[in-house]
């Protein structure tokens, strides 16, 4: 019997913008210290777009990508962009970012499910490729953040950095397992935002209520590895990482106990870039794709989880 296809990650980048912000630094600007942030977040600093805008840093981790995975910009059948603070409301980022690299031949848009966002993409991507419609997929997760946020609002603007990541996705008969994903707009008021250029001109910003998010998250990141696990017969002891969204080091260390598993199969990186949304879960695969620290056949979990609200996981052999 034939195989059946799926997608395989066979190329990773990312981008990150040149300034970074330190905690100390943020102590200057609101009533915070190092040590208060780090406690609460596990973050140590941030990177902050001046200049770059949001198709600057998604251009630049897709063609990182596209290098790591050996193939031509007019290869790409597809372009996807998972964002939540593109500068513009039309033309999408993800059709900028098609004329930046040359993807000539692909189909462009943009998605949104704020940190959630990269894990829907991909998820959306993998259903193209299973249909037989594409064949090469560029998925791209990429904000800017901050520019919406409030910066002398202490319980926020310590949370967020701007960056960008992207993986190459092509159709394989192994590769992305399975997924699950979720949403619950009837809480969505715990995490919002106005239109980015309505945040801009009015002063308006992301607002949050920490302690409900923390609670959802803690709670269903859990739930749905374990519902995903559960579909596809793999069990925990099988799973290489699991990569979460890089929101808070405590809801991971959370995420772990509840699952009964080592807080080393967790992998963070949100002590050097902050919560960038939905570019937090490509930047940490890049990164720990590009230290040799996976291995074809490594079986990972991505899960993320954010405004909407909105939660998933998917299941992938690397």
């Amino acid at each position: 019997m034939a195989e059946q296809r799926t997608g395989r990650i066979t190329g990773t980048g990312s981008c990150v913008p040149d300034l970074c912000i330190t905690n100390e630094r943020l102590s200057e600007l609101v009533d915070t210290s190092d040590a208060w942030i780090y406690s609460r977040t596990g973050i140590h600093r941030r990177r902050i777009a001046v200049d770059e805008t949001v198709a600057d840093l998604a251009a630049e981790a897709a063609q990182k990508a596209m290098e790591n995975a050996k193939i031509l910009p007019e290869e790409i059948d597809l372009l996807l962009v998972a964002t939540c603070s593109g500068e513009m409301l039309f033309p999408g980022t993800a059709c900028q970012v098609q004329a930046r690299i040359g993807a000539v031949r692909a189909a462009a848009f943009d998605m949104n499910a704020a940190c959630s966002g990269f894990l829907f993409a991909l998820g959306t991507a993998w259903a193209y490729l299973k249909s037989g419609i594409y064949e090469k997929i560029l998925v791209i997760g990429a904000e800017k953040l901050s520019r919406l946020l409030d910066w002398e609002d202490r319980s926020t603007c310590v949370l967020f950095g701007d960056g960008a990541g992207a993986v190459v996705l092509e159709a394989d008969g192994k590769g992305i397992v399975g997924m699950v994903q979720h949403a619950d707009g009837s809480r969505g008021q715990v995490l919002t935002c106005p239109e980015g250029h309505k945040a801009a001109e009015n002063s308006s910003s992301l607002e949050m209520e920490g302690q409900e998010v923390f609670k959802f998250a803690v709670k269903k990141v859990p739930q749905c590895i374990e519902e995903v696990l559960a579909q596809n017969g793999t069990a925990k002891e099988d799973i290489r990482y699991y990569i979460l969204h890089q929101a808070n080091s405590r809801i991971l260390s959370g995420a772990a106990k509840r699952l009964q598993e080592p807080e080393e199969k967790f992998p963070m990186n949100m002590e050097e870039y902050g919560n960038t949304s939905a570019a937090s879960i490509p930047l940490l695969l890049d990164e720990l794709n590009r230290e040799g620290k996976l291995q074809r056949g490594d079986k990972l979990v991505l899960s993320g989880f954010g405004a909407g609200l909105t939660w998933g996981a998917l299941l992938l052999e690397w």
